[in-house]
């Protein structure tokens, strides 16, 4: 279990060492889709979808470009998907 924990912090400081700009903007998607995620939970069954579908969208559009800059086509579809489709939401929302 020791092994793996160190091959997973190795990776981890290649990764930003490989790209500290983008590791950067990953941490900071991560952060805001899992908080997003979180306040979802705390106030499920009316979570305050007007304050946090603006968030939740930012950081799939952050998490598509990283995806571009990766070159993994898999996450770009992924992310361009969930951005168009939750863009779509977000309009609904406030228009």
């Amino acid at each position: 279990m020791n092994e793996i924990l160190n091959n997973i912090f190795i990776w981890i400081k290649e990764d930003f060492k490989s790209n500290k700009i983008r590791f950067v903007f990953e941490v900071l998607a991560w952060i805001m889709s899992i908080g997003c995620s979180f306040i979802m939970m705390i106030t499920a069954p009316t979570p305050p979808l007007n304050y946090l579908y603006f968030p939740w969208v930012l950081s799939t559009g952050i998490y598509g470009i990283c995806a571009y800059t990766r070159r993994s086509f898999g996450m770009l579809a992924n992310y361009l998907l969930l951005f168009a489709f939750d863009t779509i939401a977000l309009c609904k929302f406030w228009f």
